[in-house]
């Protein structure tokens, strides 16, 4: 036993070096242990972020709807020239701020920076019932707010429909083929499509909508046939307006058959318009004007219904009650009674309407050269801006009105 070698003496500074390597180690675990626990709650703490910056946005997306909700508006539209003075109705249009043309008879929804889309029933427009153009051009007849003249003449007018004609609408509306005028613009009502604004006064009367609403809209009239069906008595622009706007509010709009013979007019559109938007306080309804452009061109006439068009008039109506005094003053009685819708003429004076920047209107006198149509609204005032820009001044060139001849009722001009 003796012989064998005895076991070496550990040495201390080696025991030493163990004990403080496994004292690190722990350490080194422990730090371990809690960096991981550390880690894990950070994840957590993420998540509960991601998850409130989630429902922060949904909640900013919410008001936004809120705030930037669709609406229809009718565009109630003087008449002008010679037939608008035989037939005081005017026109009608529907302007939808949330629907856009991807052709003039296809429609979709707007994307960002687009005005809307105006639809109406037109007469002897390359066979269709109606036409959709986008509200800058319908207005204007230029593609851009920034282009939009100040003033115009009839040649200006002409010009600017022809140009944009040809760029967007030669598939309907081509050029002359045969003849001294081949390959000129051609004549007839397509006029209307395009620079409304040069040639008469619009009011517009504005309601609130859903989007829901318009994509069912959108649905309908891209499905239905559009083929012509023009008549000038029961199937014409009113008509075509009061029926876009009870596809919106189911019988909100109808015929008064005392005021106007059964005969829909733009007046009594909004007449019922106005009616309904009163009975229902909950939806936004507003009012406003786009003034006819400046310009040497002939200023648009009032516009009037059908009874009201003769009543007003003593040179009809005394003719009237002379041949049939009954039935004249039936028609009197008729238009005090149910008759007196005026145009709201004290509205804000836009040049285009909806959510763009703006400057507040001042109520003037449209009739005097010398007063600006618009006017910037004073620091204590409390109106809402609604003004795109200035409107300047008619121009004290302008002819007066034609003066008015016996009305024809019926066609819009």
């Amino acid at each position: 036993m003796s012989d064998l070698p005895r076991p070496a003496k550990p040495c201390p500074f080696q025991n030493q070096w163990f004990i403080e390597k496994s004292r690190n180690q722990r350490r080194g675990n422990g730090v371990l242990i809690r960096s991981a626990a550390a880690d894990a709650g950070g994840k957590v703490w993420m998540k509960h972020i991601r998850r409130a910056l989630i429902a922060l946005a949904a909640l900013v997306l919410a008001a936004g709807g809120v705030w930037a909700h669709a609406d229809a508006a009718l565009l109630m539209e003087e008449p002008y020239g010679t037939f608008g003075a035989i037939n005081p109705t005017g026109h009608a249009a529907i302007y939808l701020n949330h629907i856009c043309a991807e052709t003039p008879t296809q429609l979709r929804a707007c994307r960002p920076g687009e005005f809307g889309v105006v639809i109406s029933r037109y007469h002897r427009v390359a066979g269709y019932d109606w036409l959709a153009i986008p509200l800058v051009p319908y207005l204007y007849a230029v593609d851009r707010v920034d282009d939009i003249p100040t003033t115009a003449d009839a040649e200006l007018e002409a010009q600017l429909r022809d140009a944009y004609r040809r760029r967007h609408l030669l598939d309907i509306i081509p050029d002359v083929e045969e003849g001294k005028d081949a390959g000129e613009a051609p004549k007839g009502d397509w006029t209307q499509l395009i620079g409304a604004s040069y040639d008469r006064k619009i009011y517009g009367f504005q309601i609130e909508t859903t989007p829901e609403a318009d994509e069912r809209f959108i649905a309908e009239f891209n499905d239905n046939r559009n083929v012509s069906h023009f008549n000038l008595f029961f199937h014409n622009c009113a008509d075509f307006s009061k029926m876009l706007l009870n596809v919106y509010y189911p019988h909100s709009i109808h015929r008064n058959f005392f005021i106007d013979l059964g005969i829909t007019t733009p007046k009594q559109v909004a007449r019922s318009l106005t009616k309904y938007a009163k009975r229902h306080p909950e939806l936004d309804f507003s009012t406003f004007i786009i003034p006819q452009v400046p310009g040497s061109i002939h200023r648009s006439h009032p516009i009037n219904g059908v009874v009201e068009s003769l009543v007003k008039s003593k040179k009809y109506v005394v003719p009237l009650f002379v041949l049939s005094p009954q039935v004249t003053a039936g028609m009197i009685v008729a238009y005090l009674a149910d008759g007196r819708f005026k145009a709201p003429k004290d509205s804000p004076r836009e040049i285009l309407p909806g959510d763009i920047e703006s400057v507040g209107a001042a109520s003037v006198n449209v009739t005097d050269p010398a007063t600006p149509l618009v006017e910037p609204a004073s620091t204590n005032s409390t109106a809402e801006p609604q003004l795109h820009r200035h409107v300047p001044a008619v121009s004290s060139s302008a002819p007066a009105a034609v003066a008015p001849t016996p009305p024809v009722v019926g066609a819009a001009q």
